[in-house]
């Protein structure tokens, strides 16, 4: 059988690729090797939630007391909260198999890689191999968690995120090396339930992609919730023959100290997963470790898409989602099923998103990297513990930032920290968007009592015209 497009993983970005496609008029495949909905669904971004959401739960009946409720012998049963986890992806990749069969795209389970041009080799898990002909082939891939020379993972007591979501037992103590999005919210949910964390990161402050007010204000919250962290370290080799790991770890001043615990948890980043694709037979451009693409995600054999973690763009599930339905779109409007071209992505307008407690997101510049551009800037922040939502709410902890271009108002950059901030960005991306300036922010009513008060009154502040501080 042949088809008009053959999308290679079924994550994030590659299941909506193959929805969109179906949707112009493509006759579409989904080669999957493990599970629909790749790592984000079933290994990554749902399933973390699911965690992140019973540490809150878990919190907040510690506290109950703060508001008035009376709930005594609470305990955190850790396998269950492992199992609501895997329930809760277990239900949305069986979402991904209904969507598939409602806009009939076929899934051929096993690995692929391209086999020439219109040519798609699928390994089974059998082992037998079969060729698929397709006019285009999407490869959206994927990545997998980084390891380091001197921090290979055994999957035993050296993880990386897959075995931190199904560890057979909670352990006392947990080592996390990195502190990027992956490290602080296993932080947050080990340490709510009870394990003692040390986070070690190799850069000068925690979430260092962060504007650096932000990345302030975590380390202090998470000091203040028992968390250990060491910044300006770097994890230099681990001893694993004992009952535990031991981790000789140098310091900023070049002096080394060994940790003990459990087990070290490596969240230093992923690496895409580009090997075994049949990339350098076919002379499909790779650089620095990434398939090289242009605007419409097109790579150096025109018939061939990549999209996702495997290309250079941000490594966020939304960013691979879009880059999925602009390469659909385009090779739609190449056979004239699409009157438009797609709308190439905006990467300086991408929100992040951390979901710790307290949650972080961004979009846009930090104050730094606005200042380096040559911007005059006007800064605006507004403190949680000035909303009367957040008061009522009982967090309080956190902030909005927002950094706007002197001369002509331009909404450069946003950051928050705080409760529900990940819900709140996504008012600033479209105001970004629609080149919004900081008058029409401040002429546009928000709700009282929100948090999303906080984006308005940020705006104010940096003009100011704060009312409420």
């Amino acid at each position: 059988m042949s088809y008009d497009l053959i999308v290679i993983g079924s994550g994030p970005g590659g299941y909506p690729a193959a929805i969109r496609a179906s949707q112009l008029g493509f006759k579409v495949a989904i080669v999957e090797k493990e599970s629909l909905g790749g790592i984000c669904l079933n290994w990554g971004c749902i399933p973390t939630k699911a965690l992140l959401k019973s540490a809150q739960v878990y919190e907040y009946m510690k506290h109950s007391a703060d508001y008035g409720i009376n709930a005594t012998g609470v305990m955190a049963d850790f396998n269950a909260v492992i199992k609501r986890s895997r329930g809760v992806a277990d239900k949305m990749s069986k979402g991904v198999q209904f969507l598939m069969r409602k806009n009939k795209i076929d899934v051929i389970m096993g690995y692929g890689k391209v086999a020439g041009k219109g040519k798609v080799e699928v390994t089974a898990q059998d082992g037998s191999v079969k060729i698929v002909e397709t006019k285009y082939i999407v490869l959206a891939t994927g990545g997998r968690s980084r390891e380091l020379p001197n921090l290979k993972q055994d999957g035993k007591k050296v993880i990386g995120y897959r075995e931190a979501m199904v560890l057979p037992t909670q352990p006392k103590s947990m080592i996390i090396v990195g502190s990027g999005a992956i490290g602080v919210e296993f932080a947050y949910v080990y340490n709510s339930m009870g394990t003692k964390v040390t986070i070690v990161e190799f850069m000068p402050r925690i979430v260092p992609v962060e504007d650096e007010d932000v990345s302030k204000e975590l380390e202090k919250q998470y000091k203040k919730q028992g968390i250990e962290i060491m910044t300006n370290a770097s994890v230099e080799a681990v001893e694993t023959s004992g009952a535990g790991v031991k981790a000789m770890v140098k310091k900023a001043d070049g002096s080394t100290v060994v940790l003990e615990a459990d087990i070290v948890l490596s969240a230093v980043g992923v690496v895409s997963n580009i090997e075994n694709l049949g990339l350098e037979q076919h002379n499909i451009k790779t650089d620095k470790g990434k398939i090289v693409t242009d605007k419409y995600q097109q790579t150096s054999l025109p018939s061939v898409y990549a999209i996702g973690d495997c290309t250079p763009g941000q490594a966020l599930a939304h960013v691979a989602a879009k880059e999925g339905i602009n390469a659909a779109e385009h090779m739609a409007y190449l056979e004239k099923k699409h009157k438009h071209l797609p709308e190439p992505l905006d990467y300086n307008n991408i929100p992040g998103c951390t979901y710790c407690t307290p949650e972080i997101s961004s979009v846009g510049y930090t104050e730094k990297a606005a200042k380096d551009a040559g911007f005059d800037v006007k800064i605006g922040k507004f403190p949680f513990v000035a909303s009367g939502k957040a008061s009522a709410a009982g967090n309080t902890d956190g902030f909005v930032k927002v950094i706007y271009d002197a001369k002509y108002g331009e909404l450069l950059g946003c950051h928050m920290i705080g409760t529900n901030v990940t819900e709140m960005i996504a008012e600033v991306v479209v105001a970004r968007k629609l080149e919004t300036t900081a008058h029409e922010i401040l002429n546009a009513v928000h709700p009282h009592p929100t948090m999303s008060e906080g984006f308005k009154e940020a705006t104010a502040a940096a003009y100011g015209e704060a009312i409420d501080i």
